[in-house]
Order: structure tokens, then sequence, then C-alpha cells
């Protein structure tokens, strides 16, 4: 039993090691530059360690994604959190105290495979749930979904590259535009329930950083 905890100790000690590089090597060149030779050697193992852990950077990529987005929401629950309550950690709030994750934001494909983690984590429930309360069709409600999924990762990226932290302002404007927008699709009879509100109050919570 000791002999397993210890082997477990050191597997996750060299897969966090292995990441904290990967992340580190995206500071100063694209991801599509970094090598599992340059990994190897800044993580000092053999490469024969690092297969016995990932099959390649994209298997390292994924498993940092993983983490990054393991106690955060769904979009869906995004959107229901204030009628919830438990509610796990919003993703935008998780980008704004999570440092060492805000470098995917600028490499075309780290920050393109981490809208598509977040497109497969919550696409279709977004999409039943908007058509369930909406006169919305399929292809509505998945023009909004990637309007917004987009539009997250859009403002997040421009709010870490200004070192902006005055949001006030931003949020009014973008709630003004997103409100009034999303009551002209809304069932009438849905509007002024916790489900009507609750898309409302979804926008807020997706793009404050």
């Amino acid at each position: 039993m000791e002999r397993t905890q210890k082997t477990d100790r050191r597997t996750r000690y060299t897969r966090q090691t292995i990441k904290g590089i990967l992340l580190e090597e995206l500071k100063t060149k694209p991801y599509s530059k970094i090598t599992v030779t340059e990994l190897c050697k800044k993580a000092e193992i053999n490469r024969g360690t690092f297969y016995l852990h990932y099959c390649d950077i994209d298997d390292v990529l994924d498993d940092i994604f993983e983490d990054f987005l393991s106690d955060t929401s769904s979009v869906l629950d995004h959107v229901l959190c204030p009628y919830k309550q438990n509610c796990t950690y919003p993703f935008c709030e998780k980008i704004r105290s999570a440092s060492q994750y805000q470098i995917l934001f600028f490499d075309e494909i780290t920050s393109s495979r981490m809208l598509e983690k977040l497109v497969d984590s919550g696409k279709e429930q977004f999409i039943t749930h908007l058509m369930q309360h909406s006169l919305l069709t399929f292809e509505q409600a998945e023009a909004i979904f990637y309007f917004q999924m987009n539009g997250c990762l859009a403002i997040n990226r421009m709010m870490i590259k200004q070192h902006c932290g005055d949001w006030t302002k931003i949020q009014q404007t973008i709630d003004q535009f997103i409100k009034a927008g999303i009551e002209n699709f809304l069932i009438h009879d849905q509007r002024r329930t916790p489900v009507g509100l609750a898309f409302l109050t979804f926008y807020r919570q997706i793009h404050t950083p």
C-alpha cells in the first residue's frame, strides 16, 4: 500500500511538472513549435518517462484543460446558477484567479482547443434548454451559443491583455445589449420566471473575467 502511494505521488508530480513546463514554454513560443524533446529536457526526464504518462503534447494539453475546467460549471449550470444551492466555480472567475492558465488565450491553437472543450461540455444542454423556453429553431439557438462562447473568450482575452481592472462599465453595456436581444426570443410567459431571468443572468456571469 505504501509503495502504491509513493508511485501515485511520483506520477502526479511528474505529470504536474510536464504540464507546468508546457505552460511556461507557451509564454515564449507558439504551441506548434514546442516539442517533446524540449519538455523532457526542462523536466529532466527521458522520453520513455514522458511516454509513460502521455501519448504526445496534445495529450498534455488535454490534461491541462481537464485541470482548468474540472471545477468550473457547464454552460447550463452558469445559466441556472442563481437558482441552485450549489454552483461550481464560474469559468471566467477561474480565468481571473488562475493566472497560469491565461497564456492559453493568446495562442491560436490552444485558444481554439479551449473553445472546443467548452463547446463539448455544454452545447447540447444549452441549446436544448434555450429551445424549450423560446421559439428558436435549433440553428438559431446554436448560433446564439457560438456567439456567446466566442464572445466570452474574446472579452477575456482583451481584459487580460489590457490588464483592465474596472469591468463595471463594460459589463453594464453588455448586459443591456444582451438583455434587449434575449427578451425578444423568450416565450412571453417565461420572461418573468426564474428560467427566463436566468438566461439574462447567465450573460453577466460568463462575461465577467
